[in-house]
Parts: C-alpha cells; structure tokens; sequence
C-alpha cells in the first residue's frame, strides 16, 4: 500500500459501518472546519485584546463550543473508521473467526453501554432544555454573553450517543454476516 492509500484509508468508513459509516466520515470535513474556526476565533481574540484592547465576550465560549462539539463528534468517527484504541494483546493473536466473533461481541457491547448512556445523557438533557415547570428554555452559561451552548452540547451528546448506538449496531450486524 502507498503513502497516498494509506492516508486515503483513514479517512474511509470500514464496509462493516456500512452507508451510515460513510456518512459519518463525509459529515467528519464540517467538524474540521469547526477546528480551524476555532483557530482563527483565538487568533482574532488575541488580536482584539493585545493590539486593540478590546477583547470579546463571545470568543471563549465559541471555541469552547465548537471544539467540544468536535470532541464529541470524533467518538463516533472513531467507530466507523475503526480508529479507536484496543488493546490488542489478545486480539491480534486471535484466529480470523475468533476475531470476527470478538468484533461481533465488542460491537453489541459497545451499543449497549451507548444505550445505558443515551439513558442517562436523556435524564441531563431534560433538566438542561426545559425549565421546572416545563417550559422550553436552554440552559445558557452565565457568562456576560449568556449563549445556550451548554444546552446545546447536551442536547449534541445525547445525539452523538444514540448515533453511536445505531452504529455499533449495524457492526455488529454486519459483523455477524462476514464470513
């Protein structure tokens, strides 16, 4: 395999992750451009406050919002690409269908916990968008900006999560035809 492949590889959905792995991967380039907005955010803020002395009260809480939306974002990636860490002690002395079977196992655990832990993002994100006596309000930060992005980013994991679910499902489906 060549550089070029090799690189070209790592940005591809495994054929386990099927068409919803291949999205995943092509909506990756959006939360890309959120890194490098971020840098030019900070860039812009160091900008105003040092040459101009007039910093903002948006820019802190901006990147906060856009890297952590990314953070969040990379979990699922990371599953569709196959990407993440595993310990492969054991793993990689398996035998190609003790291995199919490990991935199948691995897969169905892996959406299991995702469900426990939509469950429990689900019971933070009701306290997060509505109020005690049930009206819509996100939860903002407090800040002198005051932006609902910790309303937000709760209501993103909670999506990410249950995506996740729906992913290490249809991997452990296809997981589980592989011969």
């Amino acid at each position: 395999m060549s550089d070029h492949e090799e690189k070209d590889a790592g940005q591809r959905a495994i054929p386990e992750a099927g068409l919803f792995g291949r999205i995943i991967v092509k909506l990756s380039t959006l939360f890309s451009l959120a890194i490098v907005s971020s840098a030019a955010i900070l860039i812009f803020e160091v900008a105003m406050r040092y040459l101009f002395n007039s910093p903002t009260i948006w820019a802190h809480e901006t990147v906060i919002f856009l890297t952590a939306t990314t953070f969040l974002f990379g979990g699922l990636y990371c599953a569709s690409t196959n990407k993440h860490i595993r310990v492969v002690l054991i793993y990689d002395a398996l035998s190609p269908e003790l291995r199919r079977i490990f991935n199948v196992a691995i897969s169905i655990a892996c959406a299991l916990a995702s469900a426990l832990f939509s469950w429990a993002g689900w019971l933070v994100v009701k306290r997060a968008i509505w109020t005690p006596a049930g009206d819509f309000r996100l939860e903002t930060s407090g800040s002198a900006w005051n932006p609902p992005t910790p309303g937000l980013l709760k209501l993103f994991l909670l999506g990410i999560l249950i995506l996740m679910c729906l992913q290490f499902a249809i991997l452990a489906v296809n997981y589980a035809k592989k011969k």
